[in-house]
């Protein structure tokens, strides 16, 4: 890892602004990246929120949009992406980072719960960092780490890629190898089927904060390529894993694998040895894998 300088905040970063200094900023990058350079980079800060307590209301409308049980003390598994996700956008809507907010599409979370978090256990640090930037098929992909901390302990760390799809040699392949869950799998038995409303875009938003336009309203949407507003890649893999379950502590790998649009059916399946996946209209939307540590 590059030599980080570390910046520490007083307070959460506010989403809006810097939603909309991303979106102001992409359509130059977005120029940039159709001439790429070799040598970009990104930013090397590390930022750290200390003394981050929950706010329970929200808390309680995130557990009713993703399906966990409300008012239960013990955090869901994908909660705190929500908490480090306004210092991933500080990151991701800086001057120096290379790729467009808009447009960039999630691609993988890779979380690690090292032990249960509380929702009443007192404060957390937060830290967040741009890892690497990837040759992708499709474009650039980035890796963003986040690492939850109860004083000194680590006690949640999650491992997220985005891609910003824009012209690129044809040889270049995906380093890593792409998906990590071969296409040859087999459909898993069929769980549950859940009728999803056209406004979950806009109820996740509100209870976590992401407001990218392609998931609110199917104009916005439309603008980027989908025929309607497209649900949240965390919310699928949040409602699935709120399905499956968790060992208190727990390795979760999620690949978001097609867009699942709004309103829509789809079909959850699970294998009982961890495995889950959603699909609908015969494409995978989701896979994904839960095991101890």
């Amino acid at each position: 890892m590059a030599d980080r300088s570390v910046r520490t905040l007083d307070r959460s970063p506010a989403l809006t602004p810097l939603l909309a200094r991303g979106a102001l900023l992409s359509p130059f990058k977005k120029a940039a990246l159709d001439r790429p350079r070799p040598d970009a980079g990104h930013p090397g800060t590390r930022l750290v929120l200390p003394g981050v307590r929950l706010d329970l209301a929200r808390l309680a409308a995130y557990e009713r949009v993703c399906g966990f049980p409300v008012g239960d003390d013990s955090l869901p598994i994908t909660y705190p992406h929500v908490l480090g996700f306004p210092l991933a956008m500080r990151l991701m809507t800086d001057r120096d980072f290379p790729l467009p907010l808009l447009g960039l599409v999630h691609t993988s979370v890779e979380i690690v719960r090292w032990r249960p978090l509380t929702a009443t256990g007192g404060y957390y640090e937060l830290t967040v960092y741009v890892e690497e930037l990837t040759p992708h098929r499709r474009g650039t992909e980035v890796a963003v780490q986040t690492e939850v901390r109860d004083g000194e302990e680590l006690v949640w760390e999650s491992r997220s890629t985005y891609l910003a799809r824009h012209r690129r040699d044809p040889a270049v392949g995906t380093p890593r190898g792409g998906a990590g869950f071969g296409d040859e799998r087999e459909a898993l038995p069929l769980v549950a089927e859940w009728r999803l409303c056209g406004d979950l875009g806009r109820r996740y938003a509100a209870a976590s904060g992401d407001r990218n336009p392609i998931h609110l309203h199917p104009l916005a949407a439309r603008l980027f390529g989908f025929r309607r507003a497209i649900a949240h890649g965390m919310w699928t893999a949040a409602r699935c894993l709120a399905a499956h379950g968790a060992p208190p502590s727990a390795w979760v790998r999620t690949e978001f694998r097609a867009p699942v649009l709004l309103p829509g059916t789809v079909e959850y399946g699970a294998d009982g040895f961890g495995g889950f996946e959603l699909r609908g209209g015969g494409r995978v939307h989701l896979r994904g894998d839960v095991r101890g540590v």
